[in-house]
């Protein structure tokens, strides 16, 4: 690569950082600072703003996996493969954040930590799943296409879950709220808590998007980096 690509490259990437670094810090003040308390839940309802956005972000993650790995499997591309693990490692992580902002936020509530109702449990099904993709990518040799194509089909069968949770509280009577955004024409929010719920979705998503890049760049250093060390252990 060119230094003059290098150098678009490391300005696009400040940019970005700069961005997203302006945006987290207007969303904290969003959060803790403008938008009101809630009557029943006061503080505690501010882990809204951080849950729901995690989720829905994680659904985002796994539907690229999801793409990446329809794409792979019919056309056989290493990109397609390397975009759909990294949007999988992040969704994950995303997917964790869930898991521990909806006990936290539960317990001061409902009074316990955690219920095996159909939304809390079709989650952490969704948490495993890709978990598991993770393993195995771990473990299989990157030689040949076998990790590529167990990864591809984990990947799609994994994000088949996402419509059971996103649908779960519709489905069926769980302990897990009933839906607050889409889930009728009056969302009750207030209009203040709306502007920072959907400003929190903004930043979570551009959070997400530069994590992304960032982690197909350290791929490309990765492989790179291993080339250059087969190249000097066969000299």
């Amino acid at each position: 690569m060119s230094s003059e690509k290098q150098n678009t490259r490391a300005v696009a990437d400040t940019v970005w950082l700069l961005l997203l670094g302006t945006a987290m810090a207007v969303n904290i003040w969003l959060i803790f600072g403008f938008a009101p308390l809630e009557r029943t839940m006061g503080l505690m309802q501010k882990v809204f703003y951080f849950h729901v956005p995690a989720a829905w972000v994680s659904f985002l993650a796994f539907f690229v996996t999801f793409c990446g790995s329809i794409t792979y499997l019919i056309t056989k591309r290493e990109g397609a493969d390397r975009l759909a693990a990294a949007s999988a490692g992040l969704g994950t992580v995303f997917c964790t954040m869930v898991l521990i902002t909806g006990p936290l936020w539960a317990k001061p509530i409902w009074g316990i930590w955690w219920t095996w109702d159909a939304r809390l449990t079709s989650t952490f099904v969704l948490w495993l799943l890709f978990l598991s993709y993770l393993i195995l990518r771990s473990y299989l040799p990157a030689t040949g296409t076998r990790r590529q194509t167990l990864s591809a089909v984990i990947g799609i069968l994994g994000f088949l879950n996402v419509p059971i949770v996103y649908m779960s509280i519709r489905w069926w009577r769980t302990q897990h709220p009933q839906p607050v955004i889409a889930g009728g024409d009056d969302s009750g929010l207030a209009p203040d808590m709306l502007v920072t719920f959907f400003f929190s979705l903004f930043v979570f998503t551009l959070l997400y998007w530069v994590l992304l890049r960032l982690r197909l760049r350290q791929d490309v250093s990765e492989r790179k980096l291993r080339a250059l060390q087969r190249r000097e252990t066969a000299r």
